[in-house]
């Protein structure tokens, strides 16, 4: 490959700014062929040889003065004003307020300087970008149209939680008595809204017809608590009480995974400390799900989507209740371990089960007591984990239909009494 080092570097520079422009300008043959619009206004701005011939008209006019730029400048303003004149009649004719060729042509001008001062992979991917935009025009219109008119400011949000609002927050504790800094505070919520966040996306714009069990698999990332809830009101209003214990089931599994990555974000010790009696007990939902449906496999699955209740996880005011909660079990956990000992928190993650128990958990993995040992901390998680499922199971006979009342309590009595024995054996 010596031959290619030889090669002068304005003769590359012009080989790759040529390529670029003949492939964009193909594209844009192949994107406008069988245009009816365009051959009524008589012909296209420019294809393969137009867009080549600019890319090569930029090149050129950049290479005679590289020092001043005042050459390609002065091309870029007639080319431009030979744009602004095209557009002009465009609109005037065909009523057509398209400019994306016209950007593209832009885009085109600009490769010889962008190839001579940027790295070969920034060049490519820009025209490699250009490529992509323009042939997934269609894609990006119908993606647009699953939009709901909220979307965007949802996303605005996160970006608000995540992007402006975390890094500036301090570092430091905010006593010598509590153990957790603001930013700390602040990450637990982008952390969990990040997770609940991802799992609504993918409900809305991937599988948004998607059955009762992908269904339930994607609202236990959000909140297992929330789709047993919901689910077992569905059985009520005609569900297959099978199904929706094997969605039920399903969801209670995902909790696990989703405390599972909670965990390796906050502390990889605890993680690995939780990774056995994860395992087993996201392992024994699997065949407990795949029971239950197949009891039901016969009838069709309702197609009603069972989890559209579900608001979106980034409400502000839902993020401020979480970390208030997150504060005020991190006080609580300090007071009864400092009194009572590890008897004393195990005896608390029992209590806070029956809540929410993910501010009162990241506590614990954020090292909100240093005093507490990895192992102890896990055989903790363990023990809110099971009491949660004991009040999803008290929610799910409550709320459901008296055939799914059996079934969730053979479900959650199985993973109840194998966490206890998981705690027992390792921790």
């Amino acid at each position: 490959m010596n031959w290619v080092a030889k090669i002068p570097h304005d003769l590359s520079c012009f080989l790759f700014v040529t390529l670029l422009s003949l492939l964009i300008g193909l594209e844009q043959r192949k994107h406008h062929t069988g245009d009816a619009d365009q051959a009524q206004f008589g012909s296209v701005f420019g294809t393969d040889r137009t867009f080549t011939l600019i890319g090569i008209f930029g090149f050129i006019l950049y290479i005679i003065s590289p020092e001043n730029l005042l050459a390609f400048l002065a091309g870029g303003f007639c080319i431009t004003l030979f744009l602004a004149i095209y557009y002009y009649h465009k609109i005037k004719i065909r009523k057509n307020l398209g400019i994306t060729t016209i950007v593209i042509a832009l885009i085109t001008y600009c490769l010889a300087p962008l190839i001579y001062l940027q790295p070969l992979w920034m060049s490519l991917l820009i025209g490699v970008s250009v490529l992509i935009l323009t042939e997934v025009k269609e894609d990006l219109f119908n993606f647009s149209q699953k939009f709901g008119r909220y979307e965007f400011l949802t996303l605005a949000k996160f970006i608000i939680l995540a992007g402006i609002v975390l890094p500036l927050l301090p570092h430091d504790p905010v006593s010598k008595n509590f153990n957790i800094s603001p930013y700390q505070l602040w990450l637990t919520i982008v952390a969990v809204s990040g997770i609940s966040y991802l799992s609504y996306l993918i409900k809305k714009f991937i599988f948004p017809n998607s059955g009762i069990l992908l269904t339930a698999l994607l609202g236990g990332m959000y909140s297992s608590t929330a789709t047993t809830i919901i689910l077992a009101r569905e059985s009520k209003e005609g569900g297959r009480a099978e199904q929706i214990t094997a969605g039920i089931v399903s969801a209670t599994g995902m909790m696990y995974v989703r405390l599972f990555i909670l965990a390796v974000m906050f502390n990889m010790k605890i993680a690995w400390k939780l990774l056995p009696g994860f395992f087993a007990l996201v392992i024994t939902t699997v065949p407990l799900a795949w029971y239950f449906w197949q009891q039901g496999h016969n009838t069709a699955e309702s197609p009603k989507e069972c989890l559209q209740k579900h608001k979106n996880p980034l409400e502000i005011k839902t993020a401020v209740i979480f970390g208030f909660l997150f504060a005020f079990f991190g006080v609580i956990t300090q007071v009864v371990v400092q009194a009572y000992g590890k008897s004393g928190m195990n005896l608390l993650s029992f209590i806070v089960g029956v809540t929410d128990i993910d501010p009162y958990i990241l506590n614990l993995f954020q090292g909100g007591i240093a005093t507490i040992s990895a192992a102890n901390i896990a055989k903790a998680t363990l023990i809110a984990t099971a009491s949660n499922n004991l009040i999803k199971m008290v929610y799910a006979i409550c709320l459901g239909s008296r055939t799914l009342k059996k079934k969730v309590i053979a479900g959650f009595s199985i993973l109840i009494g194998l966490s206890f024995l998981i705690i027992f054996i390792f921790y």
